[in-house]
C-alpha cells in the first residue's frame, strides 16, 4: 500500500501535536503502550517517531484498518505490528502496559463499549499505569460547545447508539474498576484528554 493509497485522518493530523505534548509530559521517557482503535495509525506513527522509547502496540477491528496502520508504520521499530481488538470481546494483547490510549471511540459506539473498555484496561494495565482517553465529552454543570452539539446530533441520525458521552459517566465506570480520574485536560476544537491512574 503507497502512501497515497494510506487512510488519512484530517482530524487527527490537526491533533496529533497536542495530543503528542500532553502523553510526553505524563509518560516515562520508556513505556509500552497499547493503542485502541488505532484508525489510521496517525497517531502511532507520529507519536512512536517522537519517542523512541515508547514500544505502541495499535489495534483495530477490521482487517483493512491494521493493514493500513503496518503500512503507515513500516520501518519504525517500536509500533508492533497491528493486532484484531474489540473491546466487547474478550481477547486482549497480554500486558501489562504501562499506559493505555483510546482517542474518538466512544462516542462512535454502543455504551456498552465504555464499561468493556473499562474492565479490560483494568486486567491489561502495570499498577499505576495510565488510561489516557482523548475526545469530546459532556461536562456536569458546563454548556456544551454549539459545535459538539451539532457533532453529537450528527452522530444519533447516523447511529442512535452513538453521540457524545458523560464524563460524570465515563468516571462513575472507571471507579468501578478501580481506575481514579486524576487530570482532565482541555484540548483544541473542544476536546478533553482524560487522564485515569489504575492504583498502585
Amino acid at each position: 500500500m503507497s502512501p497515497a493509497d494510506l487512510p488519512f485522518s484530517a482530524a487527527a493530523d490537526r491533533n496529533k501535536a497536542p495530543v503528542l505534548e500532553q502523553l510526553q509530559r505524563l509518560l516515562p521517557p520508556t513505556a509500552r503502550v497499547l493503542e485502541i482503535a488505532s484508525g489510521t495509525g496517525q497517531h502511532a506513527q507520529h507519536f512512536a517517531q517522537a519517542q523512541a522509547g515508547w514500544s505502541w502496540q495499535p489495534t483495530d477491528t477490521t482487517d483493512d484498518a491494521r493493514h493500513a496502520i503496518d503500512a503507515r508504520c513500516a520501518g519504525l521499530a517500536n509500533v508492533q505490528a497491528a493486532v484484531r481488538l474489540d473491546v466487547l470481546e474478550a481477547a486482549w494483547p497480554s500486558g501489562p502496559y504501562d499506559a493505555i490510549y483510546c482517542a474518538n471511540m466512544l462516542h462512535i459506539s454502543p455504551w456498552a463499549t465504555c464499561p468493556a473498555l473499562m474492565r479490560g484496561v483494568a486486567a491489561h494495565l502495570a499498577p499505576g499505569g495510565l488510561l489516557l482517553l482523548y475526545g469530546p465529552y459532556r461536562v456536569d454543570g458546563t454548556p456544551t460547545a454549539p459545535s459538539n452539539e451539532a457533532f453529537d446530533a450528527d452522530l444519533k441520525a447516523r447511529n442512535p447508539a452513538w453521540g457524545l458521552r458523560a464524563l460524570s459517566d465515563v468516571e462513575r465506570e472507571a471507579a468501578s474498576v478501580g481506575l481514579v480520574l486524576q487530570e482532565v485536560v482541555t484540548m483544541p476544537a473542544n476536546n478533553l484528554l482524560l487522564v485515569l491512574r489504575r492504583a498502585a
